[in-house]
Order: structure tokens, then C-alpha cells, then sequence
């Protein structure tokens, strides 16, 4: 999108000052988005710029409540990849062992209800942070591709292509081309995932959110509104991952 359709702003809402990022398109009407990169406007090419201030301003409760939500929500946790950092894998604690050399990365099972482990080695000009998101992400996407088979089986449909996404808002999609997965969920426990691959799974059937929909994914994933609440919450808090002379440091 070119800068001249795509522009910040600010306006007075409720006494309170609100940035917004106002955006163009060939559309036919307004609409606001908040998310975790704060307001956003979509507006008509031609929409005067007061009738979408007036739009906000019919709306202030609506963007007041969002955005105070928004400020109030846990933030994820921003970890340094350093040897013997601690993080979770479905659910799991498992325990970084870094070091330097030729790339490898070795995945070590949890036993006895004790920590997992990654052995993780990456060059002298390689990211850390990064190959730990390379190792995550393949991790994700193999454990992905069997929950999704599994899923598909039990639905009754053919099983479709698998892939990563890392959408801010969306932590799965489905369309003509297969199944996509936010790879951050391979944090979360293996209930919380399937409630995410069921629920995708199902759209295969039925590309809406109707109560045949809701039904077909609770034929296969029990207590719905439990897992999605618990996504929800732990969804919000998943680690990001920085590299440590990228950490800020403390007197």
C-alpha cells in the first residue's frame, strides 16, 4: 500500500488523546480494528477525513473499552537465548544447551516428569535467537502435520497441506490450499493445540462459524469453552525471543 493511502493520526476521544492509523482502499464503508499494534481505520478512497472522524466519535466507547483492554492484556515474556535458558514445549519445560560450531540441533525427551532438553549449536555468525526459532518452527510443523492427519481422520475429511503462519491476530487458517498454524503454539500444551487444529480441521467441513460448525468440533475436542478460554490466557504470554546483546541491560 502506497504511503498516500496509508497515514497516522490523532484524535480526542472521551478526553482521552488516540493515535490511528488510517488506511485507504477501493472499500465501501468504514471500519475500525484494534490489535496489538493499537487503532486502526479502513476507509473508502474518497471518505472525507471528517466523516471518519465522526465515525471514531460515534464509536469512542467502543474504542475507549478495546483500547483499555488492549493496555490491560499480559504481555509475552522477551527471553535472551543464552545456554541453559528455560522455556516451554507443549506445555513442557525444556532447557536450552547452546553452544557454538557447526549447526545441529538435537531434541531431548522429557523422562520421568523431568525437564526436556534442546542441544542447540549454531555458527559464530548465526543468531541464536533465530536458530532457536528455526529448530522451534521445524519442531512445530512436523508435530503439526501429525495432530492435522489425525484430526482430519476423525472428521471424516482428506488430510490437507500443513503450513506456519505468524499472523499477529489469527493463530490458524483454512482455504483451498491447506491448513496454516501459528508455530508459537507448539508452547502450548497438546490440548490447547488440538482445540486450534480441531477447529481448523473443521472448517474443511464447514468454512463458517455456524452451529453445525461449533457442533462438528465439539463431536472431536470436549469441554470447548474451557480450551479456549485457557488459549485465550496462555496464548497472550508465549516467550519472544531476542538475542542477549539485544537485552536491555540494568544498573
Amino acid at each position: 500500500m502506497s504511503a498516500a493511502l496509508r497515514s497516522e493520526h490523532h484524535i480526542e476521544l472521551q478526553g482521552r488523546p488516540v493515535g490511528y492509523r488510517l488506511r485507504r482502499s477501493a472499500r465501501r464503508t468504514l471500519a475500525l480494528t484494534v490489535d496489538g499494534r493499537g487503532l486502526s481505520v479502513a476507509a473508502p478512497l474518497r471518505a472525507p477525513h471528517a466523516a471518519v472522524e465522526a465515525f471514531l466519535r460515534a464509536n469512542d466507547r467502543w474504542v475507549i473499552d478495546k483500547l483499555t483492554a488492549l493496555a490491560e492484556r499480559p504481555q509475552p515474556v522477551r527471553l535472551a537465548v543464552v545456554d541453559g535458558l528455560q522455556f516451554p514445549v507443549l506445555g513442557v519445560p525444556c532447557r536450552l544447551a547452546l553452544s557454538r560450531g557447526r549447526t545441529e540441533v538435537r531434541w531431548l525427551a522429557a523422562a520421568g516428569g523431568d525437564e526436556a532438553g534442546l542441544q542447540l549449536r549454531c555458527t559464530a555468525r548465526q543468531s541464536p535467537a533465530e536458530c532457536l526459532r528455526r529448530a522451534l518452527q521445524a519442531r512445530a510443523l512436523a508435530y503439526f502435520e501429525g495432530r492435522v492427519a489425525e484430526f482430519a481422520l476423525r472428521i471424516g475429511v482428506s488430510v490437507p497441506p500443513v503450513g506456519l503462519t505468524q499472523a499477529r491476530t489469527r493463530w490458524g487458517s483454512c482455504s483451498a490450499r491447506g491448513i496454516r498454524l501459528h508455530w508459537r503454539l507448539i508452547h502450548l500444551p497438546a490440548e490447547l493445540i488440538d482445540y486450534v487444529v480441531a477447529h481448523e480441521v473443521a472448517h474443511c467441513v464447514h468454512m463458517n462459524h455456524s452451529p453445525r460448525f461449533w457442533a462438528l468440533v465439539g463431536q472431536v475436542i470436549p469441554d470447548l469453552a474451557g480450551r479456549r478460554a485457557r488459549l485465550r490466557q496462555q496464548g497472550r504470554t508465549l516467550p519472544e525471543f531476542i538475542d542477549a546483546d539485544a537485552a536491555p541491560t540494568h544498573p
